[in-house]
């Protein structure tokens, strides 16, 4: 197999390097110099509207919904050049979660209506799916939607409702049937967060001590039966869609990539006797067996976009790479922390003299970390997937 670039890929590379650096805005850039994490939407925002006015902001999107047109191999260099360059991580609910739902599923006027804010950045998403006692087991969720009118009411709660605060709109998994399976009775519905009297967004902090996640509560919330995405009871169908792209996102192959070149600099800089701690072969060996495991990783998330191009939905096979690829990103965090030792014990609030400010994010990211096999559907559940779906093995 010839895993090599063409030299017109490479001239591909080399001019999304060069507009990349000419395009960051300044500060943006002083931050990525600095591997600083951004945690400021106005900063991703920012980015995102950069991108989209280049019309580079979807390039998983067919070419006549906004996408770039560009083939798996493009798309795959684009994003290293993104991840090369620590340009800000754009919000997924939109451009890579919902926005390829509706135009698999979705109506003419709902394409029209939604698309081209999600692409703009006019519009900001969130996701509505689990719920107190509805995680991994997404089909037990509670939340109701009943019809009065040209309405459905919806009633009960959301959690885990990442950046739930910032969001305008937010698709959402609703109970509109109760015989039968219970996989048989669900809706897929678009909400208007801001807009709509009786939905109400709680921010809680996470372990690492960011406001990631929030409580979506809804109460007496209309919302019109022609943002219903799909057939009524429906929309496990547009779940099982949607967490194949979500599951393919958490499998952080870009990611990890990145933490690996952090660790290599960390150990770089930390000194060992007369050498440095990334001359230990002890700490090679380490470094290097995540490295081949990242390799491993990558190759199936380019099987996933190969097969996306050919306009298949993410199936069962995202369930591998959301299994290895959130665990090779625990580990690749872990041996960060290894590798700063006392340091590691820093907070994102510590003084300036006592860290680098990129550094002190480490153990917060490692802490936020530590729920990444459980979102998205819990890797025990996706094992369960793989079993049945992938390796066919009998059920009890």
């Amino acid at each position: 197999m010839d895993l090599s670039f063409t030299p017109e890929q490479l001239d591909f590379r080399d001019e999304v390097r060069g507009w990349i650096e000419k395009a960051m805005p300044a500060a943006i850039k002083k931050k990525a110099s600095q591997g600083i994490p951004y945690f400021k939407q106005d900063e991703t925002m920012e980015w995102h509207r950069v991108l989209a006015e280049k019309g580079w902001i979807a390039p998983n999107w067919p070419k006549e919904y906004g996408g770039t047109g560009w083939d798996v191999t493009q798309r795959y260099l684009f994003q290293q050049e993104l991840v090369r360059a620590n340009t800000p991580e754009l919000s997924p609910f939109g451009l890579n979660m919902v926005g390829p739902l509706l135009i698999q599923f979705g109506s003419d006027e709902q394409k029209a209506r939604f698309l081209p804010r999600i692409l703009s950045g006019e519009e900001v998403w969130c996701q509505g799916y689990s719920e107190p006692n509805a995680g991994s087991d997404l089909a037990n969720l509670q939340l109701r939607a009943e019809k009065d009118g040209d309405d459905y009411v919806l009633n009960g709660q959301k959690t885990w409702t990442t950046y739930a605060q910032y969001a305008d709109w937010i698709f959402v998994l609703a109970r509109t049937s109760s015989a039968g399976k219970k996989q048989e009775g669900i809706t897929f519905l678009l909400a208007d967060v801001k807009n709509t009297p009786g939905i109400t967004v709680k921010p809680f902090l996470t372990t690492g001590g960011t406001d990631a996640f929030s409580e979506t509560w809804f109460q007496d919330a209309r919302v019109p039966q022609a943002n219903r995405v799909g057939p009524e009871d429906g929309g496990w169908t547009m779940a099982k869609a949607l967490l194949g792209h979500e599951r393919t996102l958490i499998g952080g192959v870009a990611q990890s990539g990145k933490w690996i070149q952090v660790v290599k600099r960390i150990a770089r800089d930390t000194p060992v006797g007369d050498d440095c701690l990334l001359d230990d072969p002890a700490f090679r060996r380490r470094i290097a067996r995540l490295e081949m495991r990242h390799r491993a990783v990558n190759m199936v998330n380019l099987r996933t976009l190969a097969a996306a191009q050919l306009g298949h939905a993410p199936g069962a096979e995202s369930s591998i790479l959301k299994i290895v690829g959130t665990e090779l990103y625990q580990e690749v965090t872990e041996l960060t922390l290894d590798a700063m030792g006392h340091d590691a014990l820093g907070w994102f609030d510590s003084p300036a003299e006592a860290l680098p400010e990129a550094e002190r994010w480490v153990a917060s990211q490692f802490n936020y970390l530590r729920a990444c096999t459980i979102y998205g559907g819990s890797n025990e559940i996706q094992k369960n997937i793989v079993s049945k779906h992938i390796l066919r093995l009998p059920t009890a």
